[in-house]
């Protein structure tokens, strides 16, 4: 638009009154070479790629302290079971490589690619491969970036709980017992991820248990939600209590951080 005006305001110079050719000659050029920054601004706007927010989750039983590099950047430095990272960034790129080592340094341990989406969150998630005594995976998980509904929070639970085996989630309201609650996720096998679970928001206790059976039960401290929130909690073995059995991990995906 402001080259617009500006060829206009010298149109309408040049018609005014006469001007020698040398000077009319000046008038053009200096005319072509805003029209051509403006073309050029425009050309880089519309190639730019937004980039996307990355963070690791370490589940991983069997794995060292990792370093985990993402595109040649160090996303995660000497991090161990149970850690999820705060969110990086990184351009998008539809073969990220992956390069996960010992902190202590020495040969990758793993080295994969996942697909970054511009704009988007992910969670590069490793986990050990059961059917390999040295073997690990790694999957690159889409997060969820938008608050929950209005008055509703939305959870995602990955269960790496193996000795613990395939398991149920209630979130129990304040104020009502177990036996007067359905639970939001049943039979969550190991190894598997739900989608974002949503429910409406208050003070809650999240209990988990064994598939089918109410005891042992793992109840952990309550939770004032107030609407918004969008978590990822990853539950794993315990490694030297068996009350409880299950540890929890949770991250802030998206809404309030209180």
């Amino acid at each position: 638009m402001k080259t617009t005006i500006l060829m206009g305001r010298i149109d309408r110079w040049m018609k005014g009154s006469p001007r020698p050719p040398l000077v009319r000659l000046c008038l053009v050029a200096a005319a072509s070479l805003a029209v051509a920054l403006a073309l050029s601004a425009c050309e880089n706007v519309a190639t730019y790629v937004q980039p996307s927010l990355v963070r690791v989750i370490d589940a991983s039983y069997i794995a060292p302290a990792i370093n985990v590099v993402v595109e040649g950047d160090l996303l995660a430095s000497n991090i161990g079971q149970g850690t999820i990272t705060p969110y990086g960034t990184l351009p998008a790129n539809v073969a990220a490589p992956i390069d996960i080592t010992a902190a202590t340094g020495g040969a990758t341990i793993i080295l994969t690619t996942g697909t970054l989406l511009p704009g988007h969150q992910h969670s590069v998630l490793l986990t050990d491969n059961g059917s390999a005594p040295n073997g690990y995976l790694v999957t690159v998980l889409e997060d969820q970036q938008i608050l929950a509904a209005q008055n509703h929070s939305a959870f995602r639970f990955l269960n790496q709980a193996a000795k613990t085996g395939a398991v149920d989630v209630y979130m129990i309201p304040a104020g009502t017992t177990m036996a007067n609650t359905i639970p939001i996720v049943t039979n969550l096998p190991v190894g598997a991820t739900t989608g974002y679970i949503s429910f409406t928001s208050q003070t809650v206790t999240m209990v988990i248990t064994p598939t089918g059976v109410t005891t042992p039960q793992y109840a952990f401290s309550p939770m004032v939600l107030t609407g918004g929130e969008a978590r990822t909690v990853l539950l794993i073995d315990t490694q030297l209590t068996s009350t409880p059995a299950v540890a929890v991990t949770m991250a802030i995906d998206a809404g309030p951080t209180d």
